[in-house]
């Protein structure tokens, strides 16, 4: 991803954050969810979405601790004089000259994505061509515990299978945020939806296998220790319509439409601009 398309793709993602949840905060200074997503976005150059599900809880988790430690810092500088001194000052001030122009470059890029239009008939065309694209596949929401042995494993599972509907639920639950040493442990054990394939073969074989509302009555073994697994939903195969990703597909032949718009004005500055 070059520089202008990941400035571009902050400045959207920006834009359809609704919510700020603040999830912590450090000295009175709130850090919130919008905060971690915009980290994470630009960390994966966009592709947060494609990470691993059983990953995605350990980076958000880690995100946010670099976003504590930043915050500790700065309130230290700024309580230790760091922030009045000589050198700070004169590396704020070209910083600040750097800024100015980077701000100024966003504006002037967000202006220009704005004025592009996209017209029903080529949402409604890319569609219809591009059908196979908006095919999504098998998907279940599943909970783990991951232990390191077989023993324990089966311990845990002796404690669940005599439990059904909410009551197992909640069970698995606690015992997940107990006994589990994967980093969803204090979400639950919860990994979120999934499709096939995702997951490590042994897990995904077995999870997809399962029906809602039921667990693992053997351990799973894979690479990372043995799982007890809760299948929570199950969503088919299925093609989303055309409303549903009306959005999504406007946004991508504007960005698509930007890079030609931009790569047109790039050659007229460039004509009329002196270059030594």
């Amino acid at each position: 991803m070059n520089r202008v398309t990941m400035l571009l793709s902050a400045l959207l993602l920006a834009g359809t954050m609704a919510s700020a949840k603040t999830l912590v905060t450090v000295n009175g200074k709130p850090i919130t969810q919008q905060e971690v997503d915009q980290e994470l976005m630009q960390a994966t150059q966009g592709r947060f979405n494609q990470v691993p599900a059983d990953r995605q809880a350990l980076f958000r988790k880690q995100v946010l601790k670099q976003l504590i430690g930043k915050e500790l810092i700065y309130d230290n500088a700024k309580k230790t004089g760091i922030t009045k001194s000589v050198e700070y000052q004169k590396e704020y001030k070209k910083l600040e000259t750097r800024m100015k122009k980077e701000l100024a470059i966003q504006v002037w890029q967000k202006k220009l994505l704005d004025s592009i239009k996209v017209s029903n008939k080529e949402l409604k065309d890319y569609y219809k061509k591009n059908i196979d694209e908006f095919k999504e596949r098998e998907s279940v929401h599943a909970r783990h515990i991951l232990v390191k042995t077989e023993a324990k494993a089966k311990k845990i599972i002796a404690e669940l299978k005599s439990l059904h509907g909410d009551k197992l639920k909640e069970k698995f639950i606690e015992l997940a945020k107990k006994d589990s040493t994967g980093p969803s442990a204090s979400h639950g054990g919860d990994l979120g939806y999934f499709a096939k394939g995702q997951m490590v073969p042994a897990f995904n074989d077995k999870v997809f296998s399962m029906k809602k509302g039921t667990i693992t009555l053997e351990p799973v073994k894979t690479q990372f220790g043995y799982h007890v697994i809760y299948l929570e939903d199950k969503k088919p195969s299925m093609t989303r319509k055309f409303d549903e990703v009306k959005g999504f597909i406007e946004q991508r032949l504007k960005m698509e439409k930007f890079k030609e718009a931009m790569k047109k004005k790039m050659q007229e500055l460039q004509k009329q601009a002196t270059i030594k």
